[in-house]
């Protein structure tokens, strides 16, 4: 295993064969990312009236045995509904080596859908946020924003990364990488606050379209059917104005698309 960094997947799969990481189901093939590890939902869904951390004396589970409206099966499917908040139980858990930390974040495809995602831990006091040597389970906040949602236990819709000591880079060192690798294709590039800005390509495509706008009181969304809906059923789209802006509305949700290509090279990751 590295001595310092983000841990690449063979370093995540040896986590595994430690028993650092487990599962009571066997992981999926393509569950192991590069440098992260999707994780899965359990077989339960807690609705809960808001959002909660436990803090440093508690547990989920006994935050959860007092905050819950009511419980959902996730084994054959269930329906999460926009403008709700849901605690759900992670397959995987944790008995991390003392010099490894993690974080979490959602998955891009749980981004693009508005599924608003975060990890908790057990005497956790910040969301998506494992502290080195943690030992226990993960459970996944969820809430919908703009799309209903089905899910089952084994949907994937937040990721995790694993790392030894401090793995962020400078912004110096990021300008040192930039001139090496190129990670943005424009010049100079907007490197401040420990990462590298992105701006809005309003210009469009040929057709100008230049993104899109999640249509309201649309049907249900199955996070593990990949290219199953059609577009126009969950999405307007957007075209550029001859004054070359565009006013985002208050409570709506956008996709829009950046100006800049990006390259992360191999030895390094990105979020």
């Amino acid at each position: 295993m590295r001595q310092t960094g983000i841990l690449p997947d063979q370093d995540i799969a040896a986590l595994f064969k430690a028993n650092a990481l487990k599962s009571p189901r066997a992981l999926d093939t393509n569950q192991i990312q590069p440098a992260s590890l999707d994780l899965r939902l359990g077989d339960k869904a807690y609705r809960v009236r808001a959002s909660f951390l436990p803090g440093p004396d508690h547990l989920v589970a006994d935050k959860l045995e007092r905050l819950k409206l009511h419980e959902i099966d996730l084994t054959g499917g269930a329906v999460l509904e926009t403008g709700c908040v849901y605690i759900v139980p992670l397959l995987e858990s944790l008995a991390l080596p003392a010099e490894v930390s993690a974080s979490a974040n959602p998955k891009s495809s749980t981004g693009r859908l508005d599924i608003f995602t975060r990890v908790m831990t057990d005497r956790g006091h910040e969301f998506d946020k494992i502290a080195a040597g943690y030992h226990g389970p993960l459970y996944l906040e969820v809430s919908p924003r703009t799309f209903p949602i089905v899910v089952r236990a084994g949907s994937r819709l937040s990721q995790i990364r694993f790392r030894i000591g401090n793995a962020v880079l400078s912004e110096s060192e990021l300008r040192d990488l930039h001139r090496a690798e190129m990670l943005v294709a424009t010049e100079p590039p907007n490197i401040s606050g420990g990462g590298i800005a992105l701006s809005i390509d309003l210009d469009g495509d040929k057709d100008g379209l230049v993104g899109y706008r999640g249509k309201h009181h649309t049907g249900l969304v199955d996070v593990d059917k990949r290219a199953a809906q059609d577009v126009v059923d969950f999405w307007e789209p957007i075209y550029k104005s001859g004054a070359g802006e565009i006013v985002l509305d208050p409570d709506e949700f956008y996709i829009l698309v950046s100006r800049e290509a990006v390259h992360v090279p191999p030895l390094y990751a990105a979020e």
